[in-house]
């Protein structure tokens, strides 16, 4: 029974959302054209913000722990779980004033009101996962712009979301080559739990209630660690963190 009740409610959110992007996207288009990659920042931020917001009527909420501990006008590498496709909103929305992009796959940049087209304007890295070699030179290019402009990256080293929580392999091509491109940059990990649950029964229906909770552990800088310790200490911290 509490299952049947989950359909009503999700097309309310799905209604909701659909409402949001297609109304950002005409304003995004505006701004875009008047104001340039600044205005299509702040764009995505309140992007995130709205998606965020229609998971209100799915009873979702969010905390995102210890961004005070996060350093200041150096290069950043953001490092993730990743559970479902609203880690992405609560880190652009509680992150936005790091500047962030993400290293995400390339299917996102079409068909999507708002999300495609700015995606498609700004610092974002678009990847072919089925043709990793073209995305060598498109994850360069982004570190080296967090290296020079002192902004920031997101990468989910496991790849694709994991439907239950339990951590996938984290892969290293993609974080390599952002920590050899931008050797200022400090790695801060996070932990993302409970998104999952909302997807839990796939796209329809979603779940109602969850808490999900991102929390920020403690930041180290790429020049005083080798990679390999990069690799097991960024990805330890980051699985010790998550709640099954």
């Amino acid at each position: 029974m509490k299952k049947i009740l989950l359909y009503p409610i999700t097309l309310l959110y799905y209604f909701s959302y659909l409402v949001v992007l297609c109304t950002i996207h005409v304003v995004q288009w505006v701004v875009y054209k008047i104001f340039g990659d600044k205005g299509l920042e702040i764009c995505f931020d309140y992007i995130a913000y709205f998606t965020m917001k229609c998971t209100h009527i799915l009873g979702t909420r969010y905390t995102f722990e210890n961004r005070e501990s996060i350093p200041k006008n150096v290069p950043i590498i953001f490092v993730a779980n990743h559970q479902s496709l609203l880690d992405t909103a609560g880190i652009i929305w509680y992150l936005r004033k790091f500047h962030v992009a993400f290293v995400t796959k390339k299917e996102l940049g079409q068909g999507i009101p708002a999300i495609s087209y700015n995606l498609r304007q700004s610092k974002y890295v678009l990847i072919d996962r089925s043709n990793p070699k073209q995305a060598i030179p498109k994850i360069k290019s982004l570190a080296e712009h967090i290296e020079k402009e002192k902004r920031s990256a997101v990468i989910f080293p496991e790849g694709t979301r994991s439907k239950t929580g339990v951590p996938l392999e984290f892969a290293q091509s993609g974080l390599k080559i952002l920590c050899k491109y931008a050797p200022s940059a400090h790695i801060v990990p996070i932990t993302i739990n409970n998104s999952w649950k909302v997807y839990q029964y796939g796209y329809f229906p979603l779940s109602f209630g969850h808490h999900i909770q991102f929390s920020v552990h403690k930041s180290f800088k790429v020049s005083d660690f080798t990679f390999d310790e990069i690799m097991e200490k960024t990805e330890k911290t980051i699985v010790q963190g998550i709640k099954i």
